[in-house]
């Protein structure tokens, strides 16, 4: 029997590597596959979706950035969501963007429309505020480059309802850019399921959303309420007969302030485990099967000896890094190898963190409030 299993954790490991091999070289070898179109001709005006709640400190990043994109500041319309502060968001926004040449606004947000909660009820009112045909959304503790706008509407083709840049976690700490290469593994995983033809997810921080896709919806108001609100509207708007662009490129990459601490990172991930429910069941089976490489290591280490599991786990430190090394590359970053090791030791203890969590149940928490 216990050679069954040896057999069978093997195999498992085996189908593993070879899995995240074919992910990394399919992402190397497409570097730069995406075709761009034409930017529309005059250049339209577009909006720029901002959810705030209590964001004093990490907003005016935000806003400086957005003040000196490569685009014509007159074509652009800035609309801040205050979700209630007990800050001083609005105050800061204002100052912040004193001065600007185009439209901006803080509007206070006092009601929810229909089943919207949260940061889809901000964006179920400022969708309705906006005046243009593109919604460019993005988070307060985001910071953009100046091709932002540009480079997501040039893949903005005819029938497509959501064009997704990357988003990198950028910050001077270990723990810091021990999440940067989380996230940076994580999308390009996903951009090699989109570039196979299967939708994965939107990201809500770094988005464009057709005025055409969002409102054949019906909206976020009509939406059945989700914690992983973009997730719910990519699928809508896949439903409503909308094709999308997953677009992994260093002149639309935002850049993310990190997770403070490894509470706010758990809390985060369980959120994110909400959405994880939604997708179709293959991707589910396929996530399962990504996620159970350390106990079949385990496995084998008991099994077959403390060797054997070493050299898998130093092929897994291979074949990830190579595709880390692919990712930061095409993000316009610079990956530290030094920092593989540490990182799988991350990985396993945010695993083990996660499991534990999400076993002791409770409400998904999320700027402040308790969702179910």
């Amino acid at each position: 029997m216990s050679g069954l299993l040896l057999d069978f954790l093997l195999l498992y490991l085996g189908l593993w590597l070879l899995g995240m091999a074919f992910t990394a070289w399919h992402f190397a070898s497409r570097r730069g596959a995406q075709a761009a179109e034409t930017l529309p001709a005059p250049l339209p005006r577009v909006s720029i979706l901002i959810a705030a709640r209590d964001e004093e400190a990490a907003l005016p990043r935000c806003l400086a950035s957005l003040r000196v994109l490569h685009y014509p500041a007159e074509l652009l319309e800035i609309l801040v969501g205050d979700d209630g502060s007990t800050d001083h968001t609005a105050a800061v926004a204002a100052v912040a963007m004193q001065g600007f040449a185009g439209q901006f606004r803080v509007i206070p947000i006092t009601e929810n429309l229909g089943q919207a909660r949260g940061k889809a009820n901000v964006l179920a009112h400022l969708t309705r505020l906006a005046t243009t045909d593109y919604f460019f959304i993005t988070d307060a503790d985001i910071s953009l480059p100046k091709t932002w706008i540009a480079g997501l509407l040039s893949h903005a083709a005819p029938g497509v309802g959501t064009v997704t840049g990357i988003t990198a976690v950028r910050g001077a700490r270990l723990f810091d850019q021990l999440q940067g290469i989380d996230w940076l593994l994580s999308l390009s995983m996903v951009q090699v399921v989109s570039d196979l033809g299967r939708p994965v997810t939107a990201m809500g921080n770094n988005m464009l959303v057709t005025r055409a896709a969002y409102e054949a919806t019906g909206g976020y108001e009509a939406l059945p309420f989700s914690v992983t609100e973009d997730f719910a509207l990519f699928q809508a708007v896949l439903a409503a007969g909308f094709g999308f662009r997953q677009v992994f490129q260093a002149d639309i990459r935002a850049d993310s302030l990190p997770m403070p601490t490894w509470a706010a990172l758990l809390r985060q991930r369980k959120r994110w485990l909400r959405g994880v429910a939604g997708l179709p069941l293959r991707l589910r089976l396929e996530l399962l099967f990504f996620s159970g490489f350390w106990p079949a290591l385990v496995g084998v280490a008991v099994q077959a000896g403390p060797a054997v599991a070493l050299g898998l786990w130093g092929a897994k430190v291979l074949v990830q890094g190579a595709l880390a090394a692919a990712a930061h590359r095409r993000a316009g970053l610079r990956l530290r190898w030094w920092l593989l090791p540490l990182f799988e030791l991350y990985t396993l203890g945010l695993t083990a963190a996660i499991l534990v969590f999400q076993l002791s149940g409770g409400k998904v928490v999320w700027k402040g409030r308790s969702y179910e």
